[in-house]
């Protein structure tokens, strides 16, 4: 499993508690992914995994240098 370091800013936090999605629940999707791609309309690097409460979370991202991840969005999707 990677280690990232995730670049929190306020806007990407206020975002994700929109959609009911923890920073704890991103970052653990993101380094341990069930699956991973691309974004077709953003070209953005995606991960999908299960949250704490067993939701299938889509999580966007833009991966800044090897270990550096700028978090972008993150919602509920089906299997």
């Amino acid at each position: 499993m990677p280690y990232y370091f995730f670049v929190w800013n306020d806007d990407a936090i206020e975002h994700l508690s929109e959609h009911g999605v923890s920073t704890e629940d991103f970052e653990r999707i993101v380094c341990d992914p069930e699956e991973i791609g691309v974004s077709r309309s953003s070209v953005r690097d995606i991960a999908f995994g299960y949250a704490a409460d067993g939701r299938y979370l889509l999580c966007a991202y833009e991966l800044l240098d090897n270990d550096t991840v700028l978090p972008i969005t993150a919602y509920t999707v089906e299997e």
